[in-house]
């Protein structure tokens, strides 16, 4: 009997032995500086190639090498078509599918401008020469043109020279150091050559935090549409039209005169055209896509009553594909016009570009063929960015890239969805990550990562920093609280004058619905986030005597300062309805600001910050870190010298999570 009973204790553990050499290794952040990310797939006009942006992380440079792949649409094989090129961007298809257009550096000019190469591989020119480079384009129907946005030269260039520095104050934000130009309209020869501006005045196609508006040629190619914005700022585009400008005479007249309205796309047969606007022109809905058809312009979304982030139109010019969160997913669905809405099968891919940052994690990345193929970026629960394809809307996706396939083989922790009945009636929703080597009937630490926005959502896709933390032996619980784009308008809607209470009130339940499940260590439980998920990170500690630590990335914790020197300023006052300086919005104002509520806080808390950012201003976190140290809280605060919201580069990015997750264990473990 001894002799059997040893020989089994010999078996197991020779049979632990084995498991544990065998154990897969878990994603770390030395990982990060593998994981390649693809951007805005173009698919050809045949459908046949994809060319797409591959980023690859360059530790030691601390940057990302690059290029645009071409990709068969048929095989997945993968050439590399351009590198070299500094900025890289923007591959377009002429509409032929004989020439390649992209933006790249140019060495001469010092500035960003268009290039076009021949497929045959044998010709590439640069066919602008724009003094302050070119933001955005699009080939003309015709592939003999190209339209494109630039902005204008510097203004008061003369006085400035004489050392006259002044300008004034308007609704831009407090790190302006002068009058920011405004982005026109051009048009060039798709050969090279003299380019011909066709707007002039005040009114902006672009804002001083970069985004510009994508001309949209009609059908004829007579015409060229474009978001029209009164000024230069972020806060202006709340008001900006839709615009079209005669390309021969340069006449220009307004297409929508709607405000907010934006991303005009002209139908690929007929005189159609669609466009993006906050649904019923409340700023608290969802965007909608609008069609203008035969004159009559309708919501084409209504039925669905829900945020759509992007669109495009099919070739039979009678259908879009649309996108959006449904849940904690990113999907893509089919809308007849008219007619009812069809959600797409995409399997477990998510139809995003699985960045995974802490602010921004729903972006659709898509393009249409002739064919009605579609390409898009895509992720899942355990594999981050590739390159799909739907061979229409009624296949399954197909993968043609493995570029993070390193992936595959790492020991991760599983994702799941969670549903909750919020304080307000609402079905809630949420995303967990099991730590790995889960075992039932544990418990362990729990880490709330709150999303920013509001208006994102967190979805079921591939997240470095909830792996990171998975990885650290931590229960990750992503919250969609009121405000988030996943759960239609009404729940988008619910953040209106309830800024922190109600969301609040919403993690709350989220997180009870998480202890339910059995689970978690309730004596250690941490909160986090970025950006609004700081916001709701600092009203949460300041509310709720339930945390262990906390993180707060480029928190809000004043509106009043908020408002007054951010360049959201009227973003801000869409979600009270008032100003903090009236007597509507006195009182709101400072009721859901967290520093009124700083000596409430007891977890020890770190906070992090850009010096130079103009979304969140750093002042915020200046008077969090001031309020909670003054009051004998545990607190550290770093700051990183950009001019970014969250840091872009790698090196700081890992810097970000690692002191994220270390936080974490250092007060959770």
């Amino acid at each position: 009997m001894r002799a059997v009973r040893y020989a089994v204790l010999l078996a197991c553990f020779l049979a632990y032995s084995t498991t544990a050499a065998a154990a897969a290794p878990v994603f770390q952040l030395s990982d990060l500086q593998k994981l390649v990310s693809l951007h805005d797939p173009q698919i050809s006009p045949d459908g046949k190639e994809i060319a797409v942006i591959v980023s690859t992380p360059d530790w030691k440079a601390d940057k990302a090498r690059t290029e645009i792949d071409l990709v068969d649409a048929a095989h997945g094989t993968r050439r590399t078509l351009i590198k070299g090129h500094e900025s890289l961007s923007s591959p377009r298809w002429s509409p032929d599918g004989r020439h390649l257009a992209f933006l790249a550096k140019d060495p001469g000019t010092k500035k960003t401008q268009i290039f076009v190469m021949t497929m045959n591989g044998r010709r590439t020119w640069r066919a602008t020469d724009n003094t302050q480079g070119v933001d955005d384009y699009a080939w003309s129907p015709d592939g003999k043109r190209i339209a494109f946005i630039a902005q204008d030269p510097a203004l008061h260039a003369e006085a400035i020279k004489a050392h006259n520095k002044v300008f004034q104050v308007t609704n831009g934000h407090f790190l302006l150091t002068k009058d920011v130009a405004p982005w026109q309209l051009w048009v060039a020869p798709a050969a090279g050559g003299k380019a011909t501006r066709l707007t002039h005045g005040e009114f902006s196609l672009g804002t001083d935090q970069g985004g510009t508006t994508t001309p949209a040629w009609s059908r004829d190619g007579k015409r060229i549409a474009f978001t029209r914005i009164p000024g230069v700022h972020w806060a202006s585009g709340f008001h900006s039209v839709i615009a079209e400008v005669d390309v021969a005479s340069g006449d220009m007249q307004t297409l929508v005169s709607e405000q907010t309205s934006d991303h005009v796309e002209f139908a690929p047969t007929g005189d159609a055209y669609a466009f993006l606007r906050p649904r019923n022109g409340d700023q608290n809905n969802g965007d909608a896509v609008y069609v203008n058809i035969g004159g009559k312009t309708y919501d084409a979304t209504a039925a669905l009553a829900r945020h759509f982030s992007n669109y495009l139109w099919m070739p039979d010019g009678r259908t879009l594909v649309t996108a959006g969160a449904l849940g904690t997913h990113t999907v893509l669905w089919e809308q007849p016009l008219p007619g009812k809405a069809r959600l797409l099968d995409l399997g477990d891919v998510e139809a995003n570009d699985g960045l995974g940052t802490t602010t921004s994690n729903n972006t659709t990345s898509m393009s249409v063929a002739r064919t009605g193929a579609i390409a898009f970026i895509g992720t899942t629960a355990n594999h981050p960015s590739e390159l799909y394809v739907l061979d229409s809307v009624n296949a399954k996706p197909r993968r043609l890239t493995n570029v993070n396939a390193f992936t595959d083989s790492l020991d991760l922790g599983r994702t799941e969805s969670i549903e909750w009945i919020g304080p307000d009636g609402f079905r809630e929703d949420g995303v967990l990550v099991y730590p790995v080597g889960y075992r039932r009937g544990r418990k362990y630490p729990l880490v709330l990562v709150i999303h920013g926005g509001p208006t994102i959502s967190s979805n079921a896709g591939f997240q470095r920093l909830a792996q990171l933390l998975a990885a650290a032996g931590f229960l990750v619980f992503q919250p969609n609280y009121r405000g988030s784009t996943n759960l239609g308008d009404a729940y988008q809607h619910a953040i209106y004058r309830n800024t922190g209470d109600g969301p609040g009130k919403d993690v709350m339940a989220g997180l009870a619905a998480v202890e339910k499940l059995g689970m978690v260590d309730e004596s250690r439980i941490g909160v986090s986030g970025w950006s609004y998920g700081g916001f709701m990170t600092a009203w949460l500690t300041s509310h709720y005597d339930v945390w262990k630590a906390a993180v707060a990335g480029a928190p809000v914790v004043d509106w009043l300062m908020d408002y007054s020197i951010s360049y959201y300023q009227e973003g801000d006052a869409f979600l009270f309805g008032s100003s903090p300086w009236t007597n509507d919005g006195w009182d709101i104002w400072r009721a859901q600001s967290p520093i009124n509520y700083v000596r409430n806080v007891k977890a020890p808390t770190l906070i992090m910050g850009d010096v130079m950012d103009s979304n969140v201003p750093l002042v915020n976190a200046e008077e969090w870190y001031h309020g909670l140290r003054d009051n004998g809280v545990t607190v550290e605060f770093y700051a990183y010298p950009e001019t970014s919201h969250l840091p872009h580069d790698l090196v700081q990015v890992s810097d970000v999570y690692r002191r994220w997750v270390e936080w974490m264990e250092k007060h959770l473990k």
